[in-house]
């Protein structure tokens, strides 16, 4: 089947065999990058992720410094290999653009305020593409800051949503992306308020297509929401503990168990005492 051939009104089912509501297989894990305060790896179908977070530290230069708050600083990044027509090295506009827009929708869940005259910095980079890198990186940095420690309102939740071959889409690859009506949204809330941090779009839509997207929108950053918050309560699972590097499960039991131990042996104790001074009595 060619591209010109595709009709997702008709099939009701995608080039990669997703339905239209359907997000990409998604993983993330936290606690990568021994020398971070905190980072993460995501996998978003081909999309390739580490984010790693430092800080709150000394703001540099100085003239950055915010004596109210940190400043959040990100830098985004695709190594050359990352796309098929190899990147060239080193920053350009696109990846100053994306940098902007991800520390503002950081910086909105982050409690900056309780660190002034600091900085956060939240480095990520793409080492694989195709499509929604930005939204994978927010996910990732996301959870990053959780796993840092660092204080903040909630998890900011992303995807991206839109329109292409005449249907209303959640999560688009690349193909989708290059349709002749492709319309991409990058969406990311914070799910328990659902406030919108980030909201970016690049072609039109009626206001009853709109409405669609939105909804769509919203319902696949929760389905991110679930796997960010099973990433980092995977990390740090009640119950399980590192002894000398051994993980040691179910520790509290097991102190439950000594405790029983301990008492059984005194009460055992007394009884062979009482019995032996009820002897002594009787001699």
């Amino acid at each position: 089947m060619t591209m010109q051939d595709i009709d997702y009104k008709k099939t009701k089912t995608r080039l990669d065999g997703r339905k239209m509501n359907e997000l990409r297989p998604l993983s993330i894990e936290v606690g990568v990058i021994p020398n971070a305060q905190g980072s993460a790896y995501l996998e978003w179908g081909q999309n390739k992720v580490y984010a790693a977070v430092y800080g709150p530290r000394e703001a540099l230069p100085k003239h950055t410094a915010n004596s109210l708050k940190a400043v959040v600083k990100v830098e985004y990044r695709m190594v050359s290999f990352s796309v098929p027509d190899r990147k060239r090295p080193g920053p350009n506009r696109r990846d100053q653009e994306i940098s902007k827009v991800l520390g503002e929708a950081l910086d909105h869940a982050i409690f900056t305020e309780q660190f002034p005259n600091t900085e956060i910095g939240v480095y990520v980079e793409v080492i694989d593409s195709n499509a929604g890198s930005r939204v994978a990186c927010l996910a990732a940095a996301s959870c990053a800051l959780a796993d840092a420690g660092i204080p903040m309102k909630d998890l900011v939740s992303a995807t991206g949503v839109g329109k292409a071959y005449g249907e209303i889409i959640l999560d688009l690859n690349k193909d989708e992306e290059d349709a002749p009506d492709a319309v991409d949204i990058p969406i990311a809330i914070m799910p328990n308020s659902k406030e919108i941090v980030l909201l970016q779009m690049d072609g039109p839509l009626t206001r009853k297509e709109w409405d669609s997207v939105a909804k769509l929108g919203m319902e696949g950053c929760m389905q991110v929401y679930e796997v960010q918050k099973a990433a980092l309560a995977k990390k740090y699972e009640i119950g399980e503990a590192l002894v000398n590097g051994k993980k040691i499960a179910k520790a509290e039991n097991k102190t439950e168990s000594k405790v029983e131990n301990k008492t059984t042996d005194k009460k055992e104790d007394k009884k062979s005492s009482a019995k032996t001074t009820k002897k002594k009595v009787k001699k």
